[in-house]
């Protein structure tokens, strides 16, 4: 997935719904931490506060950004 705007949309899908073999096949971990800022943004409160207490580098590259 080339297309930055396609890809964002997956991940915010897989991030939500994914099964756990969705989240290991369709996700690249560089890709994830470079779009974080953003798709923290796109995600229910509850799902980034998730994400960002299982990875707490997530929560970093969040802070970074700003």
């Amino acid at each position: 997935m080339d297309r930055s705007r396609l890809r964002m949309g997956m991940y915010r899908a897989v991030l939500a719904e994914g099964q756990h073999e969705d989240l290991i096949s369709l996700l690249n971990r560089d890709l994830l931490m470079a779009q974080w800022p953003v798709l923290r943004t796109l995600v229910s409160r509850h799902l980034r506060e998730v994400w960002e207490e299982a990875f707490p580098e997530l929560a970093v590259t969040e802070t970074s950004a700003a």
